[in-house]
This record gives structure tokens, sequence and C-alpha cells, in this order.
């Protein structure tokens, strides 16, 4: 081995093969999970979580097999071992969860449980939150996590561990442990929580939203871990790459404010929607002022919502000093929409790419990718980020470690739910539950947008519903804005049979010569393509077909085709579309 390299190794790089010492190692993400867990009160929590995250490295047997693997050790060493085999068979994340839960056990039932609770983020931080019980149909319950933390020594190491802990590791570790405050904060954290959730005639404890919510505060402080591991990792393996991180240091609100300011100041006022739509925006402005809570925006469709939402969204950030603005939407169909519409209000130079406005959805191609922002998507490092209900869940719910990694993120932030009426009816609960936890626990403040506001309020109250802030609809007369709105005449034109493809191939040329342009949508693939066969039969009239049997890149291809065509004088244009235009495409048909 060679002398220049630490004692116990944490990493190498393979760039220049340098070392990263196991002390600086837990050091620093001991750091970073400090400053993440702060937000809900709990950074030493997070701290101790990422002191003792790779205990087990200390031992023998681990630093035999990563120096083995990374060539510190020649072959025709005593101590050198066949990495390979051993990859992934070391434990070196069971002694960290052992002793947490061991000198925390003494202190007490409370001790015992946040030595159980800190014990399985540190148990978990490889393969994602363990069951801490089995469930398997016909077999007796199991208590893994007490076997777990059960695990012989000559396996775990923790001795071994305890006895190489370099000295600022065991110093820092015995002030935290020692202190009240450790267990006492994560009582207090755990108790607002079943004072929040308190259901008359049940016991706070046997409470089960209150413990799903638990459970979260359990979750949040592992995803804490997960993204200061993660950071620090991959910074010392691109230390170039490192100075792109951003780190929460963003863009001024003022600066953004500003940016969107001037551009609603530019919008022309040539109608009376365009007059309905100012006097939306104005009262998302004015609202900005209202303390963090759940929200309602009911605006109809053609309203203007996107730029409404942000309007309000930014101005809340300064005012409550937050730290970001989460747009969650849906439909992959509208997603690059409303991204490219805010990108470029906030983003004024290439340089800023990515930067402000981030993306993270199934929709992305590499070439629209880049590295940078596919390391901020990472944990979701940006001011305002756009992305999907899919990957909240996956955050909120998800299994393994890349979508807890972000779950820290939803704190202190604006969240923006866009057709929030989508909400699967299985998920409801989950979801209601993880949206009051953020807002009550967390400081952030959840906006519901739609035309067609789901009761979400309503909903059974045993198993979980929103809480909403008093006078929570932004919007002061909903209905008399859906008057105002109202821009649609429903002409009822069914008849006995239905109409042939023919016949509405023939209904839609007619409305060609009345209106310049036609929009069909029909309810399956199949009629949509029967109908585009027949309608092109017309070759002087463009015609377009949507569906999802196109990838995403081929549909946002066709609907810039059409937009250009509808683009004022206009030429006549027909398009055929399955539902997936009814969610927010902004698209104007004769």
């Amino acid at each position: 081995m060679n002398t220049d390299t630490p004692r116990y190794v944490a990493h190498q790089r393979k760039a220049d093969g340098a070392v990263q010492s196991l002390e600086t190692h837990l050091l620093g993400v001991s750091e970073i999970a400090k400053s993440l867990a702060a937000k809900i009160g709990m950074g030493q929590q997070g701290e101790l979580i990422g002191l003792l995250h790779d205990l087990g490295k200390y031992s023998k047997e681990f630093q035999d097999y990563i120096q083995s693997a990374v060539g510190l050790i020649n072959p025709d060493e005593d101590d050198f071992v066949n990495a390979q085999g051993l990859k992934g068979k070391v434990d070196h994340s069971t002694a960290g969860a052992q002793l947490v839960w061991e000198e925390l056990s003494k202190q007490g039932d409370m001790g015992l449980i946040a030595g159980q609770i800190l014990a399985l983020c540190i148990a978990s931080h490889h393969s994602g939150l363990i069951d801490c019980l089995s469930a398997v149909v016909n077999k007796p319950v199991e208590d893994i996590l007490t076997r777990r933390i059960s695990k012989r020594d000559d396996r775990a190491h923790l001795r071994e561990a305890i006895s190489k802990m370099d000295a600022p590791i065991t110093e820092r570790f015995r002030e935290l442990v020692t202190n009240p405050r450790l267990i006492d904060d994560l009582k207090e954290s755990i108790r607002q929580v079943m004072l929040r959730d308190d259901i008359k005639g049940v016991n706070p404890s046997q409470n089960p939203i209150a413990q799903f919510k638990t459970g979260l505060l359990v979750r949040f402080l592992f995803s804490c871990l997960i993204d200061a591991d993660r950071i620090n990792t991959a910074d010392f393996e691109n230390p170039k790459a490192a100075k792109s991180r951003l780190n929460g240091q963003y863009t001024e609100w003022d600066l953004l404010i500003e940016r969107l300011e001037n551009r609603l100041q530019g919008f022309a006022t040539e109608n009376p929607i365009d007059e309905i739509r100012r006097r939306i925006s104005d009262y998302c402005r004015d609202s900005a002022t209202r303390k963090n809570g759940i929200y309602t925006l009911t605006v109809p469709t053609g309203g203007g919502k996107t730029l409404a939402s942000l309007r309000f969204s930014l101005h809340h950030a300064k005012k409550w000093g937050m730290d970001r603005i989460i747009y969650i939407i849906p439909f992959t169909t509208i997603i690059d929409q409303n991204a490219d519409t805010v990108r470029k209000i906030l983003e004024l130079s290439k340089k800023e790419r990515g930067r402000i406005v981030l993306e993270h959805h199934s929709n992305l191609t590499p070439e629209e990718q880049g590295w940078k922002e596919k390391m901020l998507t990472e944990n979701w490092d940006a001011p305002v980020i756009f992305t999907t209900s899919v990957q909240l869940l996956e955050a909120l719910f998800g299994a393994g470690t890349r979508g807890a990694r972000r779950m820290h993120q939803l704190a202190n932030a604006v969240l923006v739910f866009d057709e929030i009426q989508t909400v699967p009816v299985n998920c409801v609960h989950l979801f209601c539950n993880a949206i009051n936890f953020l807002v009550e626990h967390c400081g952030s403040t959840a906006v519901l947008c739609t035309a067609t506001q789901p009761l979400l309020n309503r909903v059974d109250q045993s198993k979980g519903a929103l809480r909403f802030t008093e006078e929570n609809e932004i919007m002061p007369n909903v209905k008399g804005l859906f008057d105002d709105l109202k821009r649609v005449e429903v002409l009822n034109r069914r008849k006995p049979g239905g109409w042939t493809n023919e016949e509405i191939t023939h209904l839609a040329l007619e409305e060609i010569d009345k209106s310049g342009s036609c929009l069909i949508i029909v309810n399956t693939k199949k009629s949509a393509q029967a109908l585009f066969q027949l309608c092109r039969q017309k070759p002087e009239i463009p015609t377009y077909h949507l569906s999802t049997n196109m990838c995403p890149a081929h549909r946002r291809e066709v609907l810039v085709k059409i937009k250009k065509l509808l683009k004022p004088p206009g030429s006549p244009v027909i398009c055929i579309s399955t539902q997936l235009i009814e969610a927010g495409v902004d698209i104007d048909f004769g």
C-alpha cells in the first residue's frame, strides 16, 4: 500500500487515481445532510446519520476489498482479495445503524424510538427504505429491522469500526448523541404530527394517518442522507462538474419577478378576454402575500393559468423566503409547452439555460438535455422545476433511492399542481396526507389549478383529506369568471346509429369553408387514423393526426407545423386528434 494513501479509503477518483479518505467523506456528508434536514428543524439528526452512514468502511474486510478493487493493494500482497467477487457483499451500513440504535436506546423510550428511526435511515441508504416488518401471506410477521440490527459483529464489524474511528468522527458523534436536543427535537416533530391528525377516541400512537406521516418524516431524513451522500461522492469524482452545481444558490426572486412583470406589461389588451386574463393575473399577484397553505386557483380554460400561477408563485416565494417553485403536471403532452413558455420569460441568455427553469420528465431526449441539466435534475437543484405527477409520487413513495433523493426539495417550496382533477382515485388519500404533511410540517404552499376543482377537502376525513387554508380560493368570484369566459356553444348533433366517418369528414370540410380551420377529437386511435385517411384525400387542405401512437417528439413537431398554419391570417388546416389534445394544449382552431 502506498504510504501517501489514507489509512481508511472511501472512494478513488477514476480520472487521476486520487483518493478520498473515509474521514473526509463522513464529515462532508454529515455537513450536507445537516443543512438539508435543517429545513424541518432536524439538522442534528441529519448530521448524525451522515456521520455514521458508512461507519462499516473502517473494517479491515471493507478496506481490503476497496483498496484491492482500485489497485491500492498489489495482487501479490497478503491483504489482496478478489474484489470483483465481493462487490456488494461487504456490509458497511449495518455498523452505523447498530451504533446509533445502541447509544440512543440507553436514553429511555423516546431514545429507543429515535434510535430506530435513525438506524433505519442508515441501514437503508443503499437499498431504499427497508420494510421493518415482513408481510408475507400465510407466514408469521417477522421483525426485519431488529434482525438487521442484531447482525453478528463478525459480519457487521461494529466493534472494529469503533476502535478505528478517526478522532474528529468520534468527538462529533459523542457531542451529538449526548445533546438532549437530538431526541427532544425529533420527539417534538412527531408530537406535532400526532396533534395535527387527532381523531376523537383514537390513541394518537395508533392513529393510522399520524403513523403514515411519521413515516414521511423518516423518509424526509432518509432523503437528506441519500442526497448528501450522492452529492459528496459525485463532487469528489468530478470536481469540474461540481462547479456547475447550484447548491441552492439561485437567481434572486426579485430579478425573476422583474422579468415576468416586464413581459406581462408588454401584453396587449385588445379584447375582453385579454382584460379578464389581466384581472386573473392581478388577483394572483395580490394573493401572494397570504401565509403558506393549500390554495385553489379555479380558472376556466383560456384564462391564462400558467402565467397567473407563476406570478403568484414568484411573489409568494419572495415574500416568505421559499427555496423553489415546482410545477407538477399530469400530462407529458403539455409539460414541454408550459416549461418553454416560462423559460422564454425567465431565462434571457443561453448561459442561464436549465439553471433557472429545469425540466424532469420522460419526454426529454439526450439531445435536449445536456450533462449539466441532468446533474441538476438528479436532485431538482434549480429555482423553477417542471415535472410530472409520476415523478412527484416517486419522490414521496417510490422504492429505491433515486426518487427518494428528491423528497427533501419539496420542503419550503411552492407546489403548483396543474389539472389537479387528474389525481387517480386510488391515490387520493395518499396524495392528501402527503400534501398536508408538506404544507404543515415542511413549510410548503400548494396551489391546485384547474377549471374543475375536485373536492379533495371533502373526501373521507378518517383516511385523510386536504386541509384547505381559510379563504382558500384565489379568485374572488369564480362563477362570474366562468360566465365571463364562456366561449363555447355546444350543439347536440347526435343521431340514431351515430355518424359515419364519411359524414364526419363532410362536416369537417363544411367547417373549413366557414371558419378556415377545424379540429376533430375522437375517442380512439383507430377512429383518428380512419378519419385522417379520409380527410387527406383533399390534398389542397393540410391534414394532420395526433395520437399517443406517435412519440412525444413527433407530436411536438406536428403541433409546431399546425400552429404555424394557424397564425393570422391563417391557412386552411384539419387536425384529427385523440383526447390527448384536451388537457391544456395551447392551440386555437376556427
